[in-house]
């Protein structure tokens, strides 16, 4: 009795062990489990008269060099005299064209917005305009932001007074011109004016940094309007709030909403911030590392991560690459990436060079890039 009582205990014992060791291998597998990696071409404005192209790859796995750029490239639109642009925005029912607008006028005083194939590289058709007796685009800022709904491809207006345009996507004819001061803006309450839809087409969001002096204060408004109506030429207010940062360095600029609308990712110069869509309170904030300037911040589709674009200081460099010494030695702007990690809510990695990591190549290591807005095709 006592020993095949001995030989029962054992048996469970043993039976136990196998389980514990069996969850613990499992336990174990699912720790190391590699995370799955996005994959997709993003194209970036520049004051080159064309969008940067690059292939990149968020790799979660690699927590040093978590987001990597390959085979860059450019889509030329014009030169950068004619077409300097800040503007880039890929068509939601057609990922091979993609609308853009000039932060500059040409040298005849002229303003441009227009679509690209970006399968063949081709300029489809492109609009000079001249600029609006309101906002005289003298000077820049002109374009930056844009929105889109189905049928009307949206750029806004940064400069004063600020509006948002409402084009047909098919001829490229304007629609409609809406000014902010129909929101109760006055010229020279605010500096810089940006914007974009959310994906469901319900809402517009705009941003406008309150200034005094020509000054921004660091409050900023984010108000949200009706995009069916803004189709028609007016706005319908659905919400306002303001947020706060410092002084003429928490600047507002381009933003996206993430793929289920419920979220914004808003670049604001020395910082991003993460707003509910719905309510439009903080849900994170992000300082830039090493005085870079945020400009724009496009999330994965299942808004796991965000790729910044911020434009940093680096050392100016020869045509074989190397840094500049001695005398000569300047800091120029470098057109950067960096990710945002939204679960962990924290930035991963360092910056990725885009623009002097292409000029080098062409003989411009020692010339200032200037890249703003982006978007991108993902592959997943």
């Amino acid at each position: 009795m006592k020993k095949h009582l001995v030989l029962t205990l054992s048996v469970i014992i043993v039976g136990l062990m196998g389980y514990l060791f069996t969850t613990s291998v499992v336990h174990n597998d699912t720790a190391v489990a590699a995370k799955p990696t996005y994959t997709g071409t993003v194209y970036i404005a520049g004051h080159g008269g064309h969008f940067a192209k690059s292939d990149v790859v968020i790799d979660p796995n690699s927590p040093d060099t978590p987001l990597k750029v390959a085979n860059l490239d450019r889509v030329e639109i014009g030169t950068s005299k004619t077409h300097p642009m800040h503007d880039v925005r890929i068509d939601a029912g057609n990922k091979n064209t993609a609308f853009y607008s000039t932060y500059i006028a040409d040298p005849d005083g002229k303003m441009h917005w227009g679509k690209v194939d970006l399968a063949s590289g081709k300029v489809v058709k492109d609009v000079a305009v001249t600029p609006d007796q309101r906002a005289p685009g003298k000077k820049p800022p002109l374009y930056c932001a844009s929105g889109q709904s189905k049928a009307y491809y949206m750029p806004v207006f940064m400069g004063t007074e600020g509006y948002v345009d409402v084009i047909d996507k098919k001829t490229m004819e304007p629609k409609h011109r809406v000014f902010v001061s129909d929101l109760g803006y006055k010229p020279g309450t605010y500096k810089f004016v940006h914007g974009t839809n959310s994906p469901d087409m319900k809402k517009f969001l705009i941003a406008l940094n309150q200034a005094a002096d020509g000054k921004g204060t660091g409050k900023i408004d984010f108000v949200l309007v009706d995009l069916p109506t803004l189709e028609k030429g007016k706005f319908k207010e659905l919400a306002r709030t303001t947020l706060s940062g410092e002084p003429d360095k928490t600047i507002t600029f381009r933003q996206f909403f993430s793929k289920d609308s419920k979220f914004i990712y808003q670049s604001a110069g020395d910082r991003l911030w993460v707003l509910d869509a719905a309510t439009l309170k903080l849900v994170d904030e992000k300082m830039i590392p090493d005085g870079g300037q945020l400009h724009d911040a496009i999330p994965t589709p299942d808004n796991k991560y965000a790729i910044l674009t911020v434009r940093t200081l680096a050392p100016s460099c020869g045509e074989d690459g190397m840094p500049i010494t001695g005398e000569k030695a300047k800091d120029i702007t470098d057109g950067t990436l960096l990710l945002y990690d939204a679960d962990a809510k924290k930035l991963s990695g360092k910056n990725v060079s885009i623009c002097q990591a292409c000029h080098k190549g062409v003989g411009l290591g020692d010339k200032s890039a200037i890249l703003c807005g982006i978007d991108g095709n993902w592959k997943m």
